[in-house]
């Protein structure tokens, strides 16, 4: 049996230690406003430092685009000149620049302008270069063609480098479009719907493939404003011009149309851009033979063959030497 006294000096001593320890506390606590208030006031500094450079950024901004605003200005004024304004509102040259990652009407504007203006530039530095050039002698004709095909290189050059431009965003959207993909298969089969999938998609591709990001972000407000979500989709189809992101769109459409189950369709897109992902990656590794044979002619193989037939050679000159 439990030995009454024993229990009683048991409670007597639990009894006294949390008495000391309600009594001491209040002294142990430490306190921490002061710790508080410079964490605030540290912080209260921070953020106008930030508001302050916001506010520099947005005034630098609007200097800009002063600036933006005034030379397309005078584009316009040019190109009204010419009549010349329609062909840069075309909806195809429009469709052009946003594949290239660039819109509004600005853009449109000073591609047709330098189309316009680069000719008659590189024309008259060409035709100024031959005549000053002492030694060059030219007949008439030949100057002409000289000018000529400057011209017509100056407006090659804009187009040349709008489509250079959507060429690599498109292969830099292609690269990260797997895992866009991949993500966007996991939002839906959680449940998600596809407007708050292409968001939660957006927000982790920022840092991965800011473009695609980009583009999954403005094809969430269209699917919010418009009333065709449709119309949205294609959107985004014709301003990346990416044919995975053409299939994406294509089986989402004819998912929302026939009614199928979204995330198989998905799954399924999924794993063929995985295949031809990989397919790339063979494809390339395949062609490197074909593409080291002519380094290996111009550096290898003369520098082979020095090393081999070199002290033979070397032999032969000094035996000729000593007879």
């Amino acid at each position: 049996m439990i030995n009454l006294q024993n229990i009683i000096i048991a409670l007597s001593t639990l009894g006294a230690f949390l008495t000391i320890v309600a009594i001491a506390i209040p002294f142990l606590q430490t306190d921490n406003r002061g710790s508080r208030l410079k964490s605030m006031a540290k912080r209260r500094e921070d953020l106008q430092a930030q508001q302050r450079q916001k506010l520099e950024n947005s005034q630098e901004t609007v200097s800009l685009r002063r600036r933006a605003t005034r030379s397309q200005g005078v584009m316009t004024d040019v190109l009204n000149k010419f009549n010349m304004t329609e062909k840069a509102r075309s909806p195809e040259l429009r469709l052009k620049m946003q594949q290239a990652g660039w819109r509004g009407q600005g853009p449109a504007i000073a591609y047709v302008f330098a189309r316009l203006a680069l000719p008659f530039i590189m024309a008259s530095v060409v035709a100024i270069i031959i005549i000053s050039a002492k030694n060059v002698d030219l007949g008439t004709l030949e100057r002409m063609g000289a000018a000529a095909a400057a011209a017509g290189l100056g407006y090659l050059i804009p187009g040349i480098m709008v489509a250079n431009k959507a060429k690599k965003r498109q292969e830099m959207m292609i690269k990260g479009f797997p895992d866009a993909l991949d993500l966007l298969v996991i939002c839906v089969e959680a449940g998600i719907s596809l407007e708050q999938g292409f968001v939660r998609v957006a927000q982790e591709l920022r840092d991965i493939s800011p473009i695609l990001s980009e583009e999954f972000s403005i094809t969430t407000a269209e699917l919010a404003y418009l009333g065709d979500r449709s119309q949205a989709l294609t959107n985004l189809a014709q301003r990346t011009g990416a044919e995975p992101i053409k299939a994406l769109t294509t089986s989402l459409i004819q998912s929302e149309k026939y009614g199928t189950p979204l995330g198989v369709a998905l799954r399924v897109l999924s794993r063929e851009n995985r295949d031809a992902r990989m397919a790339r990656a063979e494809q390339k590794a395949g062609s490197l033979p074909a593409a080291l044979t002519v380094p290996m002619i111009l550096f290898f193989l003369p520098v082979l063959f020095i090393v081999l037939i070199g002290p033979a050679v070397i032999q032969v000159l000094a035996t000729f030497a000593e007879n």
